[in-house]
């Protein structure tokens, strides 16, 4: 397992109720999508964050990545819905 830090940010920091956090990951997520899975089996909270997985946005060490994007040695991943507005 490795170590890393989750950033929530907008509505899914506040169904989440954190945020960020400190985790360690499986060794079986590997891509972003991966990770999304995984959160989604931590509780209540994280499953209604994540509910509809497709519109979650994440950016690793601060780049946008697509869902099956591998996470590689990402110490920062952040998870965010949609961007709005202009």
């Amino acid at each position: 397992m490795r170590e890393v830090r989750l950033v929530y940010f907008a509505w899914v920091r506040e169904r989440i109720g954190l945020s960020d956090e400190i985790v360690s990951l499986p060794e079986a997520v590997v891509t972003a999508g991966d990770l999304i899975k995984w959160l989604k089996g931590r509780g209540e909270d994280y499953a209604a964050a994540l509910e509809h997985e497709n519109v979650i946005r994440v950016a690793v060490d601060q780049d946008h990545v697509e869902h099956d994007e591998p996470l590689g040695s990402a110490r920062e991943i952040a998870l965010f819905p949609p961007m709005t507005g202009g």
